[in-house]
Protein backbone atom coordinates (compact mmCIF):
# COMPACT_ATOMS: atom_id res chain seq x y z
CA UNK A 1 0.00 0.00 0.00
CA UNK A 2 1.01 3.43 -0.89
CA UNK A 3 -0.09 6.49 1.07
CA UNK A 4 0.78 10.32 -0.79
CA UNK A 5 1.15 12.77 2.96
CA UNK A 6 -0.43 15.81 1.92
CA UNK A 7 1.05 18.61 4.78
CA UNK A 8 -0.02 22.25 4.86
CA UNK A 9 1.71 24.41 7.45
CA UNK A 10 4.34 27.07 6.59
CA UNK A 11 6.01 26.22 9.74
CA UNK A 12 8.18 22.88 9.52
CA UNK A 13 8.68 22.74 13.07
CA UNK A 14 4.63 22.53 13.66
CA UNK A 15 2.81 20.24 15.48
CA UNK A 16 0.94 19.87 12.04
CA UNK A 17 4.50 18.59 10.32
CA UNK A 18 5.32 16.83 13.09
CA UNK A 19 2.31 14.90 12.91
CA UNK A 20 2.83 14.16 9.24
CA UNK A 21 6.10 12.19 9.42
CA UNK A 22 4.92 10.17 12.77
CA UNK A 23 2.34 9.35 10.24
CA UNK A 24 4.37 8.28 7.74
CA UNK A 25 6.90 6.61 10.10
CA UNK A 26 3.73 4.59 11.02
CA UNK A 27 3.14 3.42 7.52
CA UNK A 28 6.68 2.33 7.37
CA UNK A 29 6.16 0.51 10.30
CA UNK A 30 3.53 -1.60 8.27
CA UNK A 31 5.96 -2.19 5.40
CA UNK A 32 4.17 0.25 3.50
CA UNK A 33 5.33 3.32 1.00
CA UNK A 34 4.46 7.19 1.77
CA UNK A 35 5.42 9.93 -0.64
CA UNK A 36 5.32 13.26 1.65
CA UNK A 37 4.16 16.42 0.07
CA UNK A 38 4.87 19.44 2.27
CA UNK A 39 3.37 21.81 -0.01
CA UNK A 40 4.34 24.88 1.79
CA UNK A 41 8.33 23.59 1.16
CA UNK A 42 7.77 22.78 -2.31
CA UNK A 43 6.68 26.01 -2.62
CA UNK A 44 3.31 24.78 -4.11
CA UNK A 45 1.05 27.26 -6.36
CA UNK A 46 -2.44 27.28 -5.00
CA UNK A 47 -3.94 29.65 -7.24
CA UNK A 48 -5.89 28.21 -10.22
CA UNK A 49 -5.33 29.70 -13.75
CA UNK A 50 -8.29 30.80 -16.36
CA UNK A 51 -6.85 27.87 -18.34
CA UNK A 52 -7.37 24.85 -15.84
CA UNK A 53 -11.44 25.69 -15.53
CA UNK A 54 -12.96 23.52 -18.54
CA UNK A 55 -14.54 24.72 -21.21
CA UNK A 56 -15.08 24.85 -24.77
CA UNK A 57 -11.86 24.26 -25.69
CA UNK A 58 -11.16 21.48 -23.22
CA UNK A 59 -9.12 21.37 -20.27
CA UNK A 60 -5.79 22.34 -20.39
CA UNK A 61 -3.53 20.72 -17.38
CA UNK A 62 -0.51 22.60 -16.70
CA UNK A 63 3.45 21.20 -16.41
CA UNK A 64 3.44 21.90 -12.61
CA UNK A 65 0.40 20.12 -11.78
CA UNK A 66 1.05 17.19 -14.45
CA UNK A 67 4.37 16.88 -12.64
CA UNK A 68 2.53 16.81 -9.25
CA UNK A 69 0.23 14.46 -10.44
CA UNK A 70 2.00 11.88 -11.46
CA UNK A 71 4.06 11.86 -8.17
CA UNK A 72 0.74 10.57 -6.28
CA UNK A 73 -0.65 8.78 -9.30
CA UNK A 74 -0.81 5.25 -8.05
CA UNK A 75 -1.01 5.73 -4.01
CA UNK A 76 -3.86 3.80 -2.26
CA UNK A 77 -4.31 6.46 0.23
CA UNK A 78 -4.40 10.13 0.31
CA UNK A 79 -3.27 11.94 3.86
CA UNK A 80 -4.04 15.10 4.48
CA UNK A 81 -3.05 16.84 7.38
CA UNK A 82 -3.66 20.62 8.11
CA UNK A 83 -4.35 23.00 10.60
CA UNK A 84 -8.07 24.52 11.22
CA UNK A 85 -8.17 28.41 10.31
CA UNK A 86 -11.52 29.63 10.07
CA UNK A 87 -12.73 26.15 10.84
CA UNK A 88 -11.55 25.61 7.03
CA UNK A 89 -7.90 24.06 5.42
CA UNK A 90 -5.28 26.44 4.85
CA UNK A 91 -5.73 28.34 0.94
CA UNK A 92 -2.48 26.34 -0.14
CA UNK A 93 -4.40 22.96 0.93
CA UNK A 94 -7.65 23.92 -1.00
CA UNK A 95 -6.02 25.30 -4.09
CA UNK A 96 -4.24 21.74 -4.13
CA UNK A 97 -7.52 19.97 -3.86
CA UNK A 98 -8.62 22.59 -6.62
CA UNK A 99 -5.69 21.98 -9.27
CA UNK A 100 -4.64 18.60 -8.66
CA UNK A 101 -7.83 16.44 -7.92
CA UNK A 102 -9.78 18.25 -10.80
CA UNK A 103 -10.82 17.13 -14.49
CA UNK A 104 -8.34 13.97 -15.79
CA UNK A 105 -7.30 13.24 -11.90
CA UNK A 106 -10.26 13.31 -9.61
CA UNK A 107 -12.61 12.92 -12.39
CA UNK A 108 -13.73 12.75 -16.11
CA UNK A 109 -16.97 14.12 -18.16
CA UNK A 110 -19.11 10.89 -18.54
CA UNK A 111 -22.13 10.62 -20.50
CA UNK A 112 -25.16 11.29 -17.57
CA UNK A 113 -22.01 13.87 -15.41
CA UNK A 114 -18.61 13.66 -14.35
CA UNK A 115 -17.37 10.25 -13.55
CA UNK A 116 -15.18 9.54 -10.33
CA UNK A 117 -11.54 8.62 -11.24
CA UNK A 118 -10.50 7.55 -8.02
CA UNK A 119 -12.41 4.62 -6.82
CA UNK A 120 -11.14 2.31 -4.55
CA UNK A 121 -8.40 4.76 -2.87
CA UNK A 122 -8.87 6.17 0.78
CA UNK A 123 -8.80 9.59 2.16
CA UNK A 124 -7.68 9.94 5.86
CA UNK A 125 -7.13 13.62 7.39
CA UNK A 126 -5.55 14.84 10.43
CA UNK A 127 -6.06 18.17 11.71
CA UNK A 128 -5.12 20.14 14.58
CA UNK A 129 -6.69 23.74 16.13
CA UNK A 130 -6.23 26.04 19.17
CA UNK A 131 -9.69 24.79 20.72
CA UNK A 132 -9.89 22.38 22.79
CA UNK A 133 -11.48 19.08 21.17
CA UNK A 134 -15.01 19.33 23.02
CA UNK A 135 -15.93 22.93 21.73
CA UNK A 136 -14.81 22.24 17.97
CA UNK A 137 -17.34 19.13 18.32
CA UNK A 138 -20.23 21.06 20.01
CA UNK A 139 -20.04 23.83 17.90
CA UNK A 140 -20.36 21.23 14.88
CA UNK A 141 -16.77 22.83 13.44
CA UNK A 142 -15.21 19.35 12.58
CA UNK A 143 -18.81 18.11 11.89
CA UNK A 144 -19.38 21.06 8.94
CA UNK A 145 -15.24 19.97 7.53
CA UNK A 146 -15.82 16.78 7.65
CA UNK A 147 -19.52 16.85 5.46
CA UNK A 148 -17.85 19.80 3.37
CA UNK A 149 -14.93 18.91 2.39
CA UNK A 150 -14.22 15.48 3.08
CA UNK A 151 -17.45 14.07 2.60
CA UNK A 152 -17.88 16.27 -1.15
CA UNK A 153 -14.12 15.95 -2.32
CA UNK A 154 -14.96 12.02 -1.57
CA UNK A 155 -17.99 11.59 -3.28
CA UNK A 156 -16.66 13.91 -6.49
CA UNK A 157 -13.79 11.70 -6.70
CA UNK A 158 -15.39 7.91 -5.88
CA UNK A 159 -12.84 7.98 -2.46
CA UNK A 160 -13.56 6.38 0.56
CA UNK A 161 -13.06 8.38 4.18
CA UNK A 162 -11.25 6.09 6.10
CA UNK A 163 -10.91 8.39 9.41
CA UNK A 164 -10.71 12.71 9.96
CA UNK A 165 -8.51 12.56 13.40
CA UNK A 166 -8.85 15.92 14.72
CA UNK A 167 -6.40 17.02 18.06
CA UNK A 168 -7.22 20.29 19.72
CA UNK A 169 -6.14 22.58 22.49
CA UNK A 170 -2.71 23.38 20.13
CA UNK A 171 -1.21 26.16 21.84
CA UNK A 172 2.24 27.98 22.25
CA UNK A 173 2.42 26.93 26.17
CA UNK A 174 1.53 22.84 24.84
CA UNK A 175 3.71 19.80 26.99
CA UNK A 176 6.01 18.32 25.39
CA UNK A 177 3.55 15.40 27.19
CA UNK A 178 0.45 16.37 25.53
CA UNK A 179 2.32 15.95 22.15
CA UNK A 180 3.76 13.26 22.51
CA UNK A 181 -0.08 11.49 23.52
CA UNK A 182 -1.07 13.44 20.39
CA UNK A 183 1.48 12.04 18.47
CA UNK A 184 0.47 8.53 20.04
CA UNK A 185 -2.90 8.94 18.81
CA UNK A 186 -1.90 9.83 15.16
CA UNK A 187 0.06 6.27 15.03
CA UNK A 188 -2.43 4.55 16.65
CA UNK A 189 -5.36 5.45 13.96
CA UNK A 190 -2.82 5.03 11.44
CA UNK A 191 -2.51 1.45 12.25
CA UNK A 192 -6.29 0.94 12.78
CA UNK A 193 -6.67 2.39 9.29
CA UNK A 194 -4.25 0.26 7.63
CA UNK A 195 -2.61 -2.61 9.61
CA UNK A 196 -3.94 -5.40 7.25
CA UNK A 197 -3.80 -7.53 10.33
CA UNK A 198 -6.28 -5.60 12.37
CA UNK A 199 -8.68 -4.46 9.19
CA UNK A 200 -9.54 -8.44 8.41
CA UNK A 201 -10.77 -8.89 11.78
CA UNK A 202 -13.42 -6.18 10.87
Amino acid sequence: MKHAIIVAHPNPKSLTCEIANAYLKAVAELGQQGVLRDLYRVGFAPCLTGEEIPGPGGYVCPPDIQRERDLIDHVDVFAFVYPFWFNAPPAILKGYVDRVFSMGFGYEPGPGGNQSLLDGKRLISFTTSGAPDEWVKQTGALDTLAKGFDSHLAAVCGLTVADHVHLGGVTPGITAEAVGDMLVTVRTATRKAFDPALTELV
